[in-house]
């Protein structure tokens, strides 16, 4: 690898870790020596790249220090194309236009000897099937969880049984032919997931839920870690909505 290529690598791995990193951690994803990087990172401090910490602690990025836009390698532009493909046929209305958008932006911003990678890339998503048809605005759902505020839903079981209930949305999760609104839900006093083609009307409330979206999150995130170990230990299948 040039010396520039791993410079910039460097950069990349810093700037994706929110902790310190070791020269070591550098070194064994470069492929190359713990004293090589020890360098680099020398020759980036001396070009006033604010990299903080020090030899057997590690290293970490300012997060105020930012390259420019769209420096991306073939790999990265792959994955970004692979990545807006999917989303473009298997999104709802407003993603669509957006993965299209981004393909073009890419395109249009990248130099022209990488430009092959964007319309004649070597991956490519499978083309999507019958996509079931949302029973709610994704934009609006989007909206809410970005706010934290609340929503108001009518919701049919696999049973056919509908209930109401509010719940604070998390995330919406993109499967192959259907959609998933993660949420806490106010009724049951836990995390649900709701198919979105199963709501059968949705109120958006100004509502705010009384903790952060990002503490919110984090505890689903570590509902769902729960859950999966759960799994894994007694072969338990999934909870459904209810």
């Amino acid at each position: 690898m040039r010396r520039a290529d791993r410079l910039f690598q460097i950069l990349q791995i810093l700037r994706r870790q929110r902790a310190p990193i070791t020269a070591a951690a550098i070194a064994e994803e470069l492929e190359t020596s713990k004293r090589t990087v020890y360098r680099d990172i020398a020759d980036l401090l001396a070009q006033r790249v604010p990299i903080r910490g020090e030899a057997g602690t590690g290293y970490v990025l300012d997060r105020g220090f930012d390259m420019p836009p769209l420096m991306l390698t073939p790999d990265e532009i792959e994955v970004a194309v692979l990545g807006a493909q999917w989303v473009a046929q298997r999104g709802d209305v407003a993603l669509q236009r957006a993965a299209q958008d981004l393909i073009a932006k890419i395109a249009a911003a990248v130099p022209e000897r990488l430009r092959p990678f964007v319309f004649e890339p070597a991956t490519g998503a499978p083309v999507g099937g019958v996509q079931t048809p949302d029973a709610l605005d994704l934009a609006e759902v989007r909206a809410s969880i970005r706010a934290g505020t609340k929503i108001a839903l009518r919701y049919r079981d696999e049973t056919g049984c509908e209930s109401e209930r509010v719940v604070w949305p998390v995330l919406v999760g993109y499967l192959d032919s259907t959609r998933l609104l993660a949420a806490w839900c106010e009724l049951r006093q836990d995390f649900r997931h709701f198919r979105t083609d199963r709501v059968t009307g949705a109120r958006f409330l100004d509502e705010r839920y009384a903790e952060k979206p990002s503490a919110l999150r984090a505890r689903w995130r570590a509902h769902m870690r729960a859950r999966r170990e759960l799994r894994e230990r007694d072969g338990a299948t999934p909870a459904r909505a209810r």
